[in-house]
């Protein structure tokens, strides 16, 4: 069976870096495209970057282009979101998805047929 488990998220100070990890299994990863989103209580969840085993390329949400790096490891079957320079406005629940593979950005929202639980990110002095 599909699983997505995402880890990683803690209590960070503005400024600093966390990496997320996305553990797939059930699947083939490199068939895929997965995605990271996040979310805030009471806001629409929010695509933030994905990673398309289709082209390779890797595509980021405006809001954390310069600061994100996606990444993938085949080998692990893992996804890993590294934040850097991390601003209070980052705080959200983030969690990753898995689409099939696209050929040009990221895949829309409803093409997402699995989901993790979300690991939390805490941003705060």
């Amino acid at each position: 069976q599909v699983q997505l488990v995402e880890s990683g998220g803690g209590l960070v100070q503005p400024g600093g870096s966390l990496r997320l990890s996305c553990a797939a299994s059930g699947f083939t990863l490199d068939y895929y495209s997965i995605g990271w989103f996040r979310q805030v209580p009471g806001k629409e969840r929010e695509g933030v970057s994905c990673i398309n085993s289709g082209d390779g390329n890797t595509y980021y949400a405006d809001s954390v282009k310069g600061r994100f790096t996606i990444s993938g490891d085949i080998a692990k079957n893992t996804v890993y979101l590294q934040m850097s320079s991390l601003k209070p406005e980052d705080s959200a629940v983030y969690y990753c998805a898995r689409s099939v593979i696209h050929w040009s950005g990221c895949s829309e929202y409803d093409e997402y047929d699995y989901w993790g639980q979300g690991t939390q990110v805490t941003v705060s002095s």
